[in-house]
């Protein structure tokens, strides 16, 4: 297991309404090859944060991961508007990328 969920686990347990914390452990789980277990933990920050454009995004890239194509266009299509509704251009065009990818 990598330092860092190791890091972000222990914070949790200890905090476990810290959002960042949160959001940095689903990161790690995503970075570590560990789409689904990174899913229930980018769910839970996007809750709390719905406009949470950079969490919404790697939702996308967790069910494009695990083979879902329509949850990860869904979750891409979403980001989107949220990259559009910030004025993120440098996701924006991220997004549009990847949802060619997916054949959009």
């Amino acid at each position: 297991m990598s330092e860092a969920i190791q890091r972000w686990e222990k914070l949790l347990a200890t905090q476990p309404h810290h959002d960042l914390a949160r959001f940095s452990l689903g990161k790690a789980l995503f970075d570590a090859g560990r789409f689904a277990d990174a899913l229930g933990h980018l769910d839970q920050a996007l809750a709390k944060k719905p406009d949470w454009m950079v969490v919404q995004i790697l939702i996308g890239k967790c069910h494009q991961s695990l083979g879902d194509v329509a949850a990860a266009r869904a979750a891409f299509e979403k980001a989107m508007q949220l990259a559009i509704d910030q004025h993120h251009d440098g996701p924006q065009m991220e997004l549009e990328q990847l949802l060619e990818d997916l054949g959009r």
